[in-house]
């Protein structure tokens, strides 16, 4: 056979029609976008659970349904003997016999709606959690290595709701007029901590692998830091949030920047022993969650004049966006303290709280993996 003058010796012409296998990055990697999309829906569903679980403790829902049951938990009173039952058992509850002696059944329904809600959505999430689990498993969509960061979400929705049996339970005895405040934390803790998972897995998934591995050697690595004593310190302030909400706190100490006309509380350390005043005395636990609120204010413009030195435009504007969410939640903060913490007020700042914990944890995530970009800042 004739040969071109041009061809490489030793090159057989099937070989050079034959495309190049790809690199192991570069090989299929599952439905990406199928489990990111899924991601997002948890995301969603979360945020209105956060906000669900806001509005069941301003209403003073929670303790109205005095039983964990799972499963048939799911199927609401369905007749007025089933009604007269669940209302006798919240009856015998310190809540009712302490403070809401004479309540109606109507006004009982009330409030029943608003946890079983907060409880039903609960198992809404576990259902899709479980459906799109399971299918991308069966189907072999999992991107690799992704199985168990995946189970791990399902497995903190687990705990969660035994969290949440565990902070309810602790309101139905004794004198307790409410949960406990450190457990309600614990339970608003770990919801923030699941987001915050998802947001972070619904990032990495919306990259190639081999766009994540050239972006590591890119890593900013002072903003990667600064980031993660920004988060920490978000991180500190919602629980504090989560502690103030539990024992009615943000209600008390309307005036600002003092309280009750001094810089700190009186009877600030009034409880015996000292650490109950940091669970149980409404001005100290306020205090504190205006003290850790001063701190991440000041921190946040020493990361926004860090961030905006970044070289990368997507990281700038990533440390500038939650840094203009601090300014905006702060404001929300004050308000609220100013009007008494209204629930109309307060479920907005919870919500504040859930945009800046995303947004210091995205601007994390671009500061350890920034976009590649051209001369003139633009993506690449």
């Amino acid at each position: 056979m004739a040969r071109s003058i041009f061809e490489e010796v030793g090159t057989d012409p099937a070989e050079r029609r034959a495309a190049p296998a790809p690199g192991v990055i570069d090989r299929p990697q599952g439905a990406r976008r199928g489990v990111r999309l899924w991601l997002w829906v948890l995301f969603g569903l979360v945020v209105v659970m956060i906000a669900v679980g806001g509005m069941t403790r301003l209403t003073d829902s929670g303790l109205s349904i005095t039983e964990w049951a799972p499963l048939s938990g799911a199927i609401p009173p369905l007749s007025a003997a089933d009604w007269q039952r669940e209302f006798d058992a919240y009856r015998r509850i310190p809540e009712y016999q302490l403070q809401n002696r004479g309540m109606s059944l109507s006004e009982f329904q009330f409030i029943y709606w608003w946890e079983w809600g907060h409880r039903q959505l609960g198992r809404v999430i576990g259902l899709v959690w479980a459906v799109g689990f399971v299918g991308f498993l069966a189907a072999r969509k999992v991107p690799p290595g992704w199985t168990g960061r995946l189970l791990l979400l399902g497995a903190l929705g687990g705990l969660q709701g035994f969290i949440g049996w565990w902070m309810v339970s602790s309101g139905l005895e004794g004198t307790m007029l409410d949960v406990a405040s450190y457990r309600l934390a614990t339970h608003l803790g770990l919801a923030f901590v699941i987001l915050g998972l998802i947001a972070l897995f619904a990032q990495e998934l919306s990259r190639r692998p081999a766009e994540l591995i050239a972006a590591r050697r890119a890593r900013e690595g002072r903003r990667v830091t600064v980031a993660s004593v920004w988060i920490a310190l978000v991180a500190v302030q919602i629980l504090l949030g989560a502690l103030v909400a539990g024992i009615d706190a943000g209600r008390n100490y309307h005036d600002w920047p003092l309280m009750a006309g001094g810089l700190t509380p009186p009877g600030m350390w009034s409880l015996e022993p000292w650490w109950r005043n940091l669970f149980e005395n409404d001005g100290t636990v306020q205090f504190f969650h205006r003290l850790s609120g001063y701190v991440l204010l000041a921190f946040s413009i020493y990361a926004w004049r860090v961030g905006r030195a970044s070289p990368s435009t997507a990281v700038r504007a990533a440390f500038i966006a939650a840094f203009a969410m601090v300014l905006v939640q702060t404001v929300i903060g004050i308000v609220t303290v100013r009007l008494m913490s209204p629930w109309y007020v307060a479920i907005v700042h919870q919500l504040g709280a859930v945009f800046l914990w995303v947004l210091v944890i995205r601007a994390r995530f671009l500061a350890a993996h920034p976009p590649a970009q051209s001369v003139r800042g633009a993506p690449a």
